[in-house]
């Protein structure tokens, strides 16, 4: 038995990159920035992945900025490069559960904090 689950919290790095295809499905790609304990060091980031009505609550709510929380699985893209011919990969988290975190006041205004935050706090 196997388990691969990955929860985070953090602020979306960009706005969503959505696309519609004509089956219907509709995917939204966008990096996540997860701070560390310490001021100090840089936050960690994800690539994310997140298909269907999820997706589409992505692309109409999440702005760069926005307060997250997700659950999913990791998975690795491969692929090769066109240019050098070589393999290459890089970890993407497939979200299963996306929550928005913030509140309407902060989507309304871009996904800043509010409140107890500084600007400082914002890795990008």
């Amino acid at each position: 038995m196997g388990v691969n689950s990955v929860t985070l919290v953090g602020r979306a790095g960009r706005d969503p990159e959505v696309r519609y295809f004509e089956s219907g499905s509709v995917v939204a790609n966008l990096t996540l920035a997860v701070n560390r304990r310490s001021r100090d060091d840089e936050p960690d980031w994800f690539n994310l992945e997140i298909w269907g009505k999820q997706a589409q609550v992505a692309a109409d709510y999440v702005k760069k900025g926005s307060l997250l929380g997700i659950i999913g699985s990791l998975k690795l893209d491969r692929w090769t490069d066109r240019a050098s011919g070589e393999e290459r990969s890089k970890p993407v988290v497939r979200v299963d559960r996306l929550e928005l975190l913030g509140s309407k006041r902060d989507a309304e205004q871009g996904g800043g904090f509010q409140g107890g935050g500084n600007e400082e706090d914002v890795p990008f």
